[in-house]
């Protein structure tokens, strides 16, 4: 076996696409939808983005970071690279030259398995990443392997590259390509819905009633 296996890239989401899931909240997907999310705990390390764009994925195990930093001259504009840290928790793999070394390549995010570090240098980059937590013990080139754009895990979702991958304060949703525009547009006009909902409400009206809850209720009640 190779001690690195490094793919083609897979075609990019339109950008057509894109637009509509920058218009997507993770959680307005949640309401139907039940698979893709990844794990609660890989959370924004900068608040208030919304990002979405193109699976790259990368597979590279404990202190070792050689293939990551590799990956990185490989993104293209509109890439997320998608972080398998194969279950290590201890070691950073990202930190502050690979937030400017992806935002130098284009890239519109990163999404780790695992803890990230130095948050000061990712808030002055203005790079959106998503990842579990922080840790002071960072990676290094120990050339141990790893893969790139091959399918790998991330918070117990399996990401294939050129999946479209949404990002926001809720969470990261991962979604197979040939079902991203019909979810973003479901996802967009439930949301004008809701806008409608909520003027009603603030305009006097019980959301029970709205929503049918309060007729559910006073049925159970016999």
């Amino acid at each position: 076996m190779p001690k690195y296996v490094v793919e083609k890239s897979a075609p990019q989401i339109s950008r057509e696409v894109i637009q509509l899931l920058e218009q997507t909240e993770t959680a307005t997907v949640g309401h139907w939808r039940h698979w893709g999310f990844v794990d609660r705990g890989v959370q924004p390390l900068l608040r208030r983005r919304r990002v979405a764009g193109t699976a790259v994925t990368v597979q590279i195990l404990g202190p070792d970071s050689t293939l990551l930093h590799h990956a990185l001259g490989l993104l293209r504009p509109g890439d997320v690279l998608v972080v398998d840290r194969l279950g290590d928790d201890r070691h950073a793999c990202w930190g502050g030259g690979v937030t400017v070394a992806a935002k130098a390549a284009g890239a519109v995010a990163g999404v780790v398995d695992g803890p990230c570090t130095d948050l000061e240098e990712v808030e002055a980059s203005d790079f959106p990443l998503w990842c579990r937590g922080q840790a002071p013990i960072t990676t290094r080139g120990y050339d141990l392997g790893g893969r790139m754009n091959v399918p790998v895990a991330i918070g117990g979702v399996v990401v294939m590259p050129g999946d479209a991958v949404l990002c926001d304060d809720s969470g990261v949703l991962v979604l197979p390509p040939h079902e991203a525009e019909a979810e973003a547009r479901e996802a967009i006009a439930r949301q004008e819905r809701g806008l409608k909902t909520q003027a009603r409400v603030a305009a006097g009206e019980k959301l029970g009633d709205i929503s049918g809850a309060t007729a559910k209720v006073l049925a159970g009640l016999g």
